[in-house]
């Protein structure tokens, strides 16, 4: 009986090779398998094979054909989550027992307001705690960091979001919106419609513009968007209109607007810090030390 129960319980268990693994992960976050061939170093009909397998060891289709791609199915999304973690988890016990010189990946998003002074703090602090550790940073917006954090795709993140966001992340700051223009050029913010410069959409900061605008019954219009923080600042210096940030490292020659220009009061925004499901302990590391280096500088 006793002999009967392992070799039942060794049938139930299913060993993801690793290899194939790393493959699913590559042509994911490449877009094509025949680009992850290409830098995995092996030949497209290998990469197929491995694909094949994983798919017979999950016993379901991990991809479908979408036009000429071939995208996860909800199978596959749940085993790209859980392929990254242990890939993580495998190449840190290496280098933690000296098998390997490589290091583990961590992976962090952060919107474009923190990327010259949350960034590199917490980079050079991450640094010290975890030396050699590959950090990849992405700029994003907020549906999309909090996306790729869902599907397991960064392992942390910070996102604005609209005051009373409970239930998202670990609420860091309530930030106030704010009118902003060029000292030298505050009369842009009398001119009439009002000329804006905004990301493009979709936006926090510009919905909450134009939804304060309509609510006031004044009249706008877009003169500038683009998806550039710096490409605000210049347009901004360009007198081309005014825009609408929090206060955080605002350049010295941006300024608020002054309130007899009249402009509607704007609502609070949330900057929260998000979190995979399940991150190993480089990634853990970086969180504690991009939340310390994120409240200090916004405090």
């Amino acid at each position: 009986m006793f002999e009967l129960m392992i070799l039942e319980f060794g049938t139930m268990a299913t060993n993801f090779d690793m290899d194939a693994l790393r493959t699913m992960v590559a042509g994911t976050e490449l877009g094509s398998f025949a680009r992850a061939a290409v830098q995995l170093g092996r030949s497209q009909s290998a990469v197929s094979m491995q694909i094949r397998k994983l798919e017979e060891q999950a016993g379901r289709p991990l991809f479908a054909r979408s036009g000429r791609h071939l995208v996860p199915t909800e199978a596959g999304d749940a085993l790209l989550a859980y392929a990254r973690r242990i890939i993580a988890l495998n190449d840190e016990a290496a280098v933690s027992i000296g098998a390997t010189a490589a290091a583990a990946s961590v992976r962090m998003g952060l919107p474009q307001d923190l990327f010259e002074d949350v960034m590199p703090d917490a980079l050079d602090r991450f640094a010290r705690v975890r030396p050699g550790v590959h950090v990849e940073v992405r700029a994003g917006r907020n549906q999309v960091l909090e996306a790729e954090v869902r599907a397991g795709r960064i392992d942390v993140a910070m996102a604005f979001f609209p005051a009373g966001s409970d239930g998202h992340g670990t609420l860091i700051a309530s930030l106030p919106m704010v009118w902003l223009a060029p000292q030298a050029a505050q009369d842009v913010a009398a001119a009439t419609p009002l000329p804006l410069i905004l990301f493009d959409h979709p936006c926090l900061f510009r919905q909450g513009a134009l939804k304060a605008l309509d609510r006031a019954g004044h009249r706008w219009r877009l003169a500038l968007t683009t998806p550039s923080l710096p490409g605000v600042w210049a347009a901004l210096r360009l007198r081309h209109g005014v825009t609408v940030r929090t206060r955080h490292r605002v350049p010295p020659d941006i300024v608020e607007v002054d309130p007899s220009a009249g402009l509607p009061d704007l609502p609070r925004i949330e900057l929260r810090l998000l979190t995979a499901d399940r991150i190993h302990p480089a990634a853990a590391d970086l969180r504690e030390i991009v939340e310390a280096c994120a409240r200090r500088r916004l405090a």
